[in-house]
């Protein structure tokens, strides 16, 4: 497709903006990928788009075409998070197992890494906690440790499966939560945190605020 210049002036504050638009559009292609996305079609598109050219494909046919694809999407979609809401279950159903594992009537499941001996935060109070959240696999999600800052919030400001085990803890207390997907983010997931996924949590309560 020769019309497309791979080796732009990016001397120029026009030039690296154009260019970070573009990467911009890419990086949202990248980690949203249409099944089968065809790079050169995507630019003839959108260069036909922005040069006012009048379009290659009938509007019936890429409403059919979106069609298509959208429901292959969501098809896709529904069977990851079947995989992962099965995966979460045996996860839960062989954790249950282990010696020192407590499993609360809501299905949350603990373990007591360090008992604290302080006082217990009601719902309606403000806490200052260290945590490390990981998915089942290992892969880190979120970590007040990582970022060397404590966090502060209200005990009812947060997942349920917070709120539930920070009311069980005393003060100067480490545990390791690990909270069934409908204590956490359920259905939806929530950034880097996939649909149905068991959320393991090491929260250490450091004060009441």
């Amino acid at each position: 497709m020769s019309e497309f210049n791979f080796s732009p002036d990016l001397s120029s504050d026009e030039g690296r903006v154009s260019y970070g638009i573009g990467r911009q559009l890419g990086g949202q292609l990248r980690d949203n990928p249409p099944p089968g996305v065809d790079l050169n079609a995507i630019l003839a598109g959108l260069t036909d788009a922005f040069t006012g050219q009048a379009s290659r494909v009938s509007e019936a046919e890429l409403g059919a075409s979106f069609k298509v694809i959208r429901e292959i999407m969501q098809a896709e979609a529904a069977a990851k998070a079947e995989a992962a809401a099965g995966e979460g279950r045996a996860y839960l159903a062989e954790n249950a197992k282990r010696e020192g594992m407590t499993v609360l009537a809501s299905g949350l499941q603990y373990e007591v890494l360090v008992a604290g001996e302080g006082a217990k935060p009601s719902a309606e109070d403000q806490v200052r906690v260290h945590y490390h959240g990981t998915l089942i696999d290992g892969s880190v999600f979120d970590s007040s440790y990582e970022r060397g800052q404590p966090a502060e919030f209200p005990v009812g400001g947060v997942i349920p499966g917070w709120v539930e085990a920070l009311q069980l803890m005393a003060t100067g207390s480490k545990w390791r939560l690990h909270v069934p997907s409908e204590l956490a983010y359920g259905a939806q997931g929530v950034g880097s945190i996939p649909p149905h996924s068991v959320l393991v949590f090491d929260v250490e309560l450091l004060d009441i605020l």
